[in-house]
């Protein structure tokens, strides 16, 4: 087991990692977050799918606890992250009398993080809740560090606060029911740690990438340990991305959401996947800047290949121009007035924060990558 503490002045929680701490030792793992509820049935929000798997379970370790879980299930995809389901999600919780300080547990991916996550911000000026993330990309970035947000028309998580959790429960074995597709999307987030900070970190990536996708034990416990701590040393250097420490996590985030914008934010390309072009955007870019070498740019493509993710922005089939897929960075919740700061490489393991790029300088290299290969 891992225990790795996210430490934030007044508001420091742990990530409890080990295999079984929820299939298998749920009632043990979170027994500390089931005070307050007494007879009351203890809220759990989860998308359809997880439900299906996990929620027989949960209810039979809370049974062994006389106790039961009340359930608030939402569609998967990203449309769970709405006005009208956090009304209908506020509303219930309201109904169920939470308290402030009381738990909620989000048992899901990153959209049921994000959602219950802003549900608590907002319930009563704030009440407390458990992340127990299911997928691998939940698992090593979005349910750590307190980034709660809904979409809406104007563009994804503009909307939200930062309520960091009371705790998250990390258990590897709950990988085993995800689709090979979403553990690819999730490894890319695995690969941003070694890409942005850490280069041994991402060497062991390009020797032991496939071990972690087949879900091997020790690689698979090794490349969630080695994520969160390092997603929780810039947590709590910048806890809320006020000193641009903390910007650091958005290394392909800016090309990525200008692809998910232009895909409709729609199964036709993954949060993941659309997270690791981007970072192969990002390393060209700064390759086509002359600060990153062309052999470096060409591994940080090389290891998202190798994954199965896309590297290629080309192979989308993308209706659009360069121009296009800049303008949809105008509305990035990082824009500094007319300027959006980017985070772009100097080497592997090198990231930065750039803010002399000018989106018509990203527009025309764009349409390059769009008519390459």
């Amino acid at each position: 087991m891992a225990v790795i503490p996210v430490a934030l002045a007044g508001r420091s929680y742990d990530v409890m990692i080990e295999r079984g701490c929820v299939l298998e030792r749920f009632a043990e793992s979170a027994r500390p977050f089931f005070d307050g509820y007494g007879s009351r049935a203890i809220p759990f929000v989860a998308d359809a799918n997880t439900a299906r798997f996990f929620r027989e379970k949960i209810d039979a370790a809370l049974s062994g606890e006389d106790r039961r879980a009340e359930w608030f299930v939402v569609e998967p995809g990203e449309g769970a992250k709405s006005w009208s389901v956090l009304e209908e999600l506020t509303d219930w919780l309201l109904g169920l009398g939470v308290t402030r300080t009381e738990h909620v547990f989000a048992l899901g991916g990153g959209v049921v993080g994000d959602l219950t996550g802003f549900a608590c911000a907002v319930t009563k000026r704030g009440c407390g809740f458990v992340q127990i993330p299911t997928t691998l990309l939940a698992q090593v970035d979005s349910s750590v560090g307190g980034k709660t947000a809904i979409n809406t028309r104007a563009g994804k998580n503009l909307i939200g606060a930062f309520h960091q959790p009371s705790a998250v429960l990390i258990d590897p074995l709950v990988l085993e029911q995800l689709p090979d597709r979403e553990m690819r999307a999730g490894y890319a987030e695995v690969v941003k740690y070694g890409l942005l900070g850490d280069a041994e970190f991402f060497g062991w990536l390009e020797e032991n990438g496939d071990k972690v996708l087949s879900r091997e034990p020790e690689a698979l416990a090794h490349a969630i340990a080695t994520s969160i701590r390092a997603k929780a040393k810039i947590v709590a250097e910048d806890e809320r991305e006020t000193s641009g420490v903390r910007a650091l996590l958005n290394l392909g985030h800016t090309f990525g959401h200008a692809l998910e914008a232009e895909t409709g934010f729609s199964d036709r390309l993954l949060h993941g996947e659309a997270v690791a072009l981007g970072m192969v955007l990002a390393a060209r870019y700064s390759e086509r800047r002359g600060e990153m070498r062309i052999d470096d740019a060409a591994r940080a493509a090389r290891v998202i290949d190798d994954a199965g993710l896309p590297s290629e922005i080309a192979a989308l089939g993308l209706n659009c121009n360069g121009a296009k897929l800049a303008d949809h960075m105008r509305h990035d919740k990082k824009m500094e007035g007319d300027t959006l700061p980017f985070l772009l490489l100097k080497g592997i393991g090198k990231a930065y924060l750039a803010r002399d790029v000018a989106l018509d300088d990203i527009a025309e290299f764009l349409d390059e990558q769009l008519q390459a290969h």
